[in-house]
């Protein structure tokens, strides 16, 4: 193993201690009965559990360089996450980790941070710029809601590795007046800023954004319609962004996003492939808190964790889809 891959496993197993510390601190450390929560998928006979991955087209359970041979043999890989599961970010470290042992020339894709701030992290990741001065450039507590120690593992991974960092997401302002107000409420500079084709279109994709929208309060969001427009410009803007980068660069990508934008692939991932034929994978890191019954198009494949929050509080109301 080379120096910088000791360091950062020396740096990951620090990680490890902290996040251990937090999740007891915090109340995570989850009372078990006797049973634990299992998980069935549709098809297969047995039981999952907690700590396993499963390979959903073949049916059953592979071990983590198992998982890493397979997606090596793809170019894009998505791996998703629950934004306040800190084992998840702890996990999306290790696959980041087993990724570039096995390409050097692998590109981080976020959705944590905003599209027009790529010129400050580009500065921050040759080492131009401070990490307090990255951090109040790119507005983090405001252009995200979620803590930056959660993500920072995964940036300083890329950096120590030279390796780029892309950011996916839209400008928070054009997601909430989508949200509120439709596509059409878009001034032309805002439009502008998003994704040319909007794909309105997908059946299934609506009913599963119908059943967030239902099952979790909207104080500003009045308009199913509305919502939905907001989560499909979201998606096909930053499907706009993988796809247009992949065309212009080789080597391989990686891209974190919340599970809700890869679930099914109907969110990121199928809107990539309408603009640009690519190999692909993704990997959603699904919270096992009760028994489950998946369905085998959810992912290919699925890494079952605890239901485990930080219990950390957005700084403010950021996310339109809750179901991330």
């Amino acid at each position: 193993m080379g120096l910088k891959m000791r360091g950062i496993a020396f740096y990951i197993f620090v990680l490890h201690v902290l996040f251990t510390a937090l999740l007891l601190a915090g109340g995570c450390a989850m009372k078990r009965s006797a049973m634990w929560p299992l998980a069935t998928l549709e098809g297969v006979q047995g039981h999952f559990m907690e700590g396993q991955i499963i390979d959903m087209k073949a049916g059953k359970t592979v071990s983590f360089d198992d998982l890493m041979a397979a997606l090596a043999s793809v170019r894009v890989v998505f791996v998703g996450e629950v934004h306040n599961n800190p084992e998840h970010h702890l996990m999306q470290v290790q696959i980041l980790q087993g990724l570039l042992e096995r390409d050097h020339r692998l590109t981080v894709a976020m959705e944590f941070f905003e599209a027009p701030r790529q010129e400050t992290i580009d500065e921050y990741m040759e080492g131009r710029m401070t990490e307090s001065a990255f951090l109040e450039t790119v507005n983090w507590r405001k252009s995200w809601s979620f803590p930056y120690h959660f993500y920072r593992p995964l940036i300083l991974l890329a950096k120590t590795n030279g390796r780029p960092l892309l950011a996916l997401n839209v400008p928070h302002t054009i997601v909430r007046k989508v949200a509120r107000s439709g596509i059409e409420s878009l001034e032309p500079a805002e439009r502008g800023q998003v994704a040319d084709q909007i794909d309105l279109e997908n059946d299934a994709h609506r009913a599963y954004l119908l059943e967030v929208y239902q099952t979790h309060p909207h104080r500003e969001m009045k308009d199913f319609q509305a919502f939905y427009e907001a989560q499909c410009v979201w998606e096909d803007t930053m499907a706009d962004e993988i796809a247009r980068y992949l065309a212009e660069q080789s080597g391989k990508m990686v891209v974190f996003t919340g599970n809700g934008h890869i679930i099914n692939r109907f969110g990121i991932p199928d809107r990539v492939l309408r603009r640009i034929d690519v190999t692909m994978a993704t990997v959603l890191l699904y919270p096992l808190t009760d028994a489950t019954h998946m369905n085998k198009k959810i992912a290919d494949y699925v890494w079952l964790t605890s239901g485990c929050s930080a219990g950390v509080p957005r700084m403010h109301s950021r996310r339109s889809n809750p179901s991330e």
